[in-house]
Parts: structure tokens; sequence; C-alpha cells
């Protein structure tokens, strides 16, 4: 743990906390207020873009290429069809934020056969279904973000987003604090969408 911010006690007994483990201080300089500091070095990766494709092929670092190679839990892959799959996101707006993505690289949705468009369309349905199943969603953000101008993070590979949304979910940690507090780790969500997938198909 790290602390920042002066006039605080140089040790955890003079905090009245045990003194196991003991935070590390560090000395700068700034002035003390009133707010709490909530370090999240893991999203560095995600700010500095870690892990981005090196360029548009699909063996150029497509992660939606590379994680079709793995296991469904490895992946985070919550359900596999013939022509698409459904992932969680690895860096979600809410809980089972997850995407529906083509195997084949293709980076337009005019690109998709009729095949790949209804199996796109059908794991859609699906993942609303489960979504409000298993954790009571009350509404969805659906939708794709086409060509990097667009916002899209990975452009060079389709991928439809599914969020799940609840009343007050955007209260004053994302607004505010710019801070996704997530209630589940990404494993345990996808165990439980995938149970429900299975059962529900």
């Amino acid at each position: 743990m790290v602390r920042s911010g002066a006039n605080e006690p140089d040790s955890p007994a003079e905090a009245g906390q045990s003194a196991d483990p003991e935070p590390e201080l560090q000395h700068g300089v700034g002035t003390p207020d009133g707010f709490q500091r909530l370090w999240m070095p893991h999203r560095m990766a995600y700010i500095k873009g870690e892990n981005k494709p090196a360029g548009p092929g699909p063996g150029e670092g497509c992660p939606f290429c590379y994680i079709q190679t793995l296991s469904d839990s490895e992946g985070l892959i919550v359900a596999r069809g013939a022509l698409v799959f459904a992932v969680l996101n690895l860096y979600p707006y809410n809980s089972g934020h997850l995407m529906v993505c083509p195997y084949r690289h293709v980076a337009d949705y005019t690109n998709l056969d009729e095949a790949e468009t209804g199996e796109l369309t059908g794991f859609t349905k699906i993942a609303m279904t489960v979504l409000r199943a298993v954790s009571g969603a009350q509404g969805f953000n659906i939708g794709m973000n086409i060509g990097g101008v667009a916002g899209a993070g990975i452009a060079a590979h389709l991928h439809q987003h599914v969020v799940p949304r609840w009343g007050g979910d955007s209260n004053f940690m994302p607004v505010i604090g710019q801070t996704k507090v997530l209630p589940q780790l990404l494993a345990e969500t996808r165990e439980i969408l995938a149970s429900a997938w299975k059962e529900g198909q």
C-alpha cells in the first residue's frame, strides 16, 4: 500500500492499526486536502496501450484473434458459436460487460456475411437474456465503434459491446472520480454467465 499526503502518522501503531503489514511512507511535496486516493496501477496498461495490436492484420497481435486459441477461462470467453463468440471486456464499464465478435478478422460490419450477421445478432439477444437472468440488468448499451475515429480501441477486428445497466450505476465514482467500482472478479463473472448461457440454449 502506498500513502500520500502530509501530516500523517509515521507508523501503523501511531494510527491505531496493526503493525503488520507496514505501509510504505513516501516523502514529497503537497498540500493535504479532504480527498482519499484510490491507487489503481493496473489501469496504466490500458492508458499506455499495452497489448494493443502492432498493425491491422490478424497476425499482428490482434487480441480477439489470440484469445480464440486460449481456453475459455484463460480468454474470458463466455460462449462460442460456429461463427462468433462472446467474451468479457478486460476493461469493463460495468460487471458483465461483454463483447460479441466474429472469429473472422474483419473490421467493418458490412464485411460480415449473412450467416455471421445472423449469429452475431442471435448471440447479442442471448447475452441480454442471460444478463437479465443472472444480474437483473435493467437496461443495456449495445453498439459498435467502427474505426479509430469513432472510438474503436481495436478497430481492425469488429466487436459489438453489450453493457448491462442499472439505475444509479453512474454515480459520483465514475463521474467525479473517473473510477469504476466492480463488485466481482472477471473470472467469477465469466463462470456465472457461461453456466447461465449453456442453460438458456
